[in-house]
């Protein structure tokens, strides 16, 4: 990713953290959408168009992540970030990783585990269910030498 399409990506999720009223979760969930939904759309632009995607990718993540960042409390999101970890860690390929706290339910499916460079990496679907929707994110994870894993698409 380039520096002027960081720097483009980085003013875009300040201009929209800015347009609305928000809570601490949902600027939290906007702003690792930001991020993610940079790096996507960063790999899907060439040239001049590279920044314009990565722009639209910022806006789309930090829309979807300050929404399901507001419509889910504390504990619920402190579930789901153990369920992740153990659906990477732990779960079978192919096979859901299921968590439920109050009203708020969702799945990880996580996929194969393989090697890049020194790192075990996984692709995973985490789904969850917000007043009867499903929000369906997908991406990568790879393993750090310190145990946690990453989010790296």
């Amino acid at each position: 990713m380039t520096v002027k399409a960081l720097v483009a990506g980085g003013l875009a999720a300040m201009l929209l953290a800015g347009c609305s009223e928000t809570g601490p979760r949902q600027n939290v969930g906007a702003l690792s959408g930001a991020i993610l939904g940079g790096v996507v759309g960063n790999q899907f632009g060439s040239g001049s168009g590279r920044v314009a995607a990565t722009i639209a990718g910022v806006a789309a993540g930090a829309w979807l992540g300050g929404a399901i960042g507001q419509r889910l409390d504390q504990q619920a999101t402190e579930r789901a970030q153990r369920a992740e970890y153990d659906a990477l860690e732990y779960g079978r390929p192919g096979a859901p990783v299921e968590w439920q706290e109050s009203r708020y339910r969702g799945e990880i499916v996580p996929g194969q585990r393989y090697r890049v460079n020194d790192y075990d990496c996984r692709d995973y679907t985490h789904r969850i269910w917000i007043d009867g929707e499903p929000e369906v994110a997908r991406g990568t994870a790879c393993r750090q030498p310190d145990g946690t894993w990453r989010p790296v698409s």
